[in-house]
């Protein structure tokens, strides 16, 4: 799989579009890095996936499903977008797939929620990668035994010129 030289095929799917298959994929990807390379037991359908205004980004590699974020939409909890389940399969790293996985995610934060931040809450041992993307660290937490940080990048007019 890593010899693939072509670029991944990126598509969003909101919530109500999102088919059993696709779902499944989804899951399935999840669980395989998630729960079984990370050895962390927890339930990863938090009743999330299917809300209004959740969108589905999924980045495939030859048909296989490689690369996934899901962007929440805000609520009353959360005042901004929230970018989480930031994933590449074993079998996509190396191809700097993380990077254009969120950046796609900021795009869609950006087309769905103009002029808000974005909130993430990243594993801990990734700040200085969500760092690089414009994200600045805030509260440290520990989740399902993982040290995590909660991580804002702030709306565009109180970022300056980030285009």
């Amino acid at each position: 799989m890593t010899d693939l030289p072509e670029p991944p095929t990126w598509t969003v799917v909101p919530a109500a579009d999102l088919d059993v298959r696709t779902l499944y994929d989804v899951l399935v990807l999840r669980a395989e890095v998630f729960v079984v390379e990370q050895e962390c037991a927890y339930l990863d359908p938090d009743g999330q996936d299917l809300e209004p205004g959740t969108r589905h980004l999924l980045g495939h590699l030859g048909g296989d499903l490689v690369a996934y974020a899901r962007v929440l939409a805000p609520d009353a909890s959360y005042d901004a977008p929230r970018i989480g389940r930031v994933i590449v399969a074993g079998r996509g790293r190396g191809r700097q797939l993380g990077r254009a996985l969120v950046e796609r995610a900021l795009e869609v934060c950006a087309t769905e929620h103009p002029g808000l931040p974005v909130e993430l809450g990243g594993q801990a041992h990734l700040e200085a990668f969500y760092a690089s993307l414009g994200f600045v660290p805030g509260e440290r937490y520990v989740e399902d035994g993982i040290p995590h940080v909660w991580m804002r990048r702030p709306a565009p007019d109180q970022a300056g010129d980030r285009d």
